[in-house]
C-alpha cells in the first residue's frame, strides 16, 4: 500500500524531526518561539486570576470611616486566608442603610459582606420606613473586635471627674448642650444613655461628624461630646478638654488610666461597638464557616492585631454561634437605647 502523505501544516512543531533544525536553532527564531511561549502562559495565568474568587466587602460609610478603614487593614490577608480577591466597596447614604440594603438583596453565597457596627442595629429602630430587618436579614459571618468611647467635658465647665460633671449638669438641667456626630449616631446614643443613667438633662446639637462635634467642643460652644476613642485620645492634654471616663466594660487597653462610667458612680453601665462581618440570610453554614475560620486565622496575626489597635479596635475572635448570640443581645439592646434617646429619622 502507498504510504500516505501528510501535509506539511498538519504537521506538529518537533513531530518530523528528532533534532532541531538549523531553522530552529536560528536565534530569530528562538526569540519568537521564546515570545510565542511567554505569551500563552501570560494568557494561562491572567485566565486563572479572572477565575479567582471575588468577594465584596461592603462598607456603608465613605472613604475613611472607621468601617472602612477595618476593611481595607484585613483585607489583604483574609484574600489569602480565602485564596480569594477582596474588594472593598463604599456604598455611604443615608446613616449606612443605603450600602446594607444592597447586601440584604444579595446572593446569600458568601460572597457579598457588609462591615457592620452597632450602629447597624440601631438603624432598625431609628429609620421609620426602612426597607430590610437589619437582625432577619443577615447571619453573623465572623466578629473583629469592639471600640468603645470617651466622654468629654469642655474645661470650661471645672467638671475634673464624672461625679462633678453630673452634680453640675444637675444643678441646671437643661442649660448645657453636648454635640454628636449626627441624630442616631452612635455618638449621639452614647451620651442619651449616659444621661439618662444618671438621672441628667442636656440639650443635643448634632453635627455632620465626630469631628465636628469635638471642634465644637473645643471651641467651648457645647458642654460635652461622646466619642470613639481612636478619635479623641490625641487630645488628652489639650487644655480645653478633659475626659472624664471611658463607656466600656473595662478600661481601654489605649486610656488604660482613665476609669470607667461604672467606676465612676454608675454602676452597671456600659456602651460600646461591636464590629464585625455579617453576609444575606441564608448563607450556607459551611460557607460561613469557611469565612468564619478564615477572619479568625488573619485576627491571630500580630501585625493585623497591631494594625487594628492602631484604629483603636480592641480584636477578638469568636464562633459564628458566639457572635449570633452577641447580635441578639444587642438587637434587644438598640431598641432600647432609641427609645431612651427619643431618637427618629423620617
Amino acid at each position: 500500500m502507498p504510504t500516505r502523505r501528510i501535509p506539511s501544516r498538519l504537521i506538529p512543531s518537533g513531530a518530523a524531526h528528532s533534532e532541531p533544525s538549523d531553522r530552529t536553532r536560528s536565534p530569530a527564531r528562538r526569540a519568537v518561539l521564546l515570545a510565542l511561549t511567554a505569551a500563552l502562559a501570560g494568557a494561562g495565568l491572567s485566565t486563572a486570576h479572572a477565575e479567582q474568587r471575588v468577594i465584596r466587602i461592603v462598607v456603608p460609610y465613605g472613604t475613611g470611616a472607621v468601617q472602612d478603614t477595618i476593611a481595607r487593614a484585613i483585607s489583604d490577608e483574609l484574600g489569602q486566608a480565602l485564596n480569594a480577591s477582596i474588594v472593598v466597596e463604599n456604598r455611604a447614604g443615608a446613616g449606612g442603610t443605603v450600602g446594607t440594603a444592597q447586601v440584604a438583596r444579595a446572593t446569600p453565597d458568601g460572597n457579598t459582606l457588609v462591615l457592620a457596627a452597632a450602629s447597624h442595629h440601631i438603624a432598625g429602630y431609628l429609620y421609620k420606613n426602612l426597607n430590610y430587618d437589619p437582625y432577619k436579614d443577615f447571619t453573623g459571618v465572623a466578629y473583629l473586635g469592639n471600640t468603645g468611647y470617651i466622654i468629654l467635658a469642655s474645661a470650661a465647665l471645672k467638671a475634673a471627674n464624672t461625679t462633678e460633671f453630673i452634680q453640675a449638669v444637675k444643678a441646671k438641667p437643661g442649660a448645657y448642650d453636648y454635640a454628636s456626630a449626627g441624630n442616631g449616631s452612635a455618638s449621639h446614643l452614647g451620651m442619651a444613655s449616659f444621661l439618662t443613667a444618671a438621672g441628667a438633662q442636656m440639650q443635643h446639637i448634632p453635627m455632620k461628624s465626630t469631628g465636628d462635634a469635638v471642634t465644637e467642643l473645643l471651641a467651648g460652644r457645647v458642654a460635652a461630646v461622646t466619642a470613639a476613642t481612636i478619635g479623641v485620645t490625641g487630645y488628652r492634654n489639650d487644655p480645653r478638654v478633659v475626659f472624664l471616663a471611658y463607656t466600656g466594660k473595662q478600661r481601654s487597653r489605649f486610656a488604660p488610666d482613665l476609669p470607667t462610667v461604672a467606676e465612676s458612680g454608675l454602676p452597671g453601665y456600659a456602651f460600646d461597638s461591636w464590629l464585625g462581618l455579617l453576609a444575606p440570610a441564608g448563607i450556607a453554614p459551611a460557607e460561613r464557616d469557611k469565612i468564619n475560620a478564615a477572619v479568625n486565622k488573619v485576627l491571630a496575626d500580630p501585625k493585623v492585631q497591631t494594625r487594628l489597635a492602631s484604629l483603636g479596635v480592641e480584636a477578638d475572635a469568636k464562633s459564628p454561634a458566639q457572635f449570633q448570640d452577641l447580635l441578639k443581645a444587642d438587637w434587644d439592646a438598640a431598641g432600647k437605647l432609641v427609645a431612651a434617646s427619643g431618637a427618629r429619622v423620617e
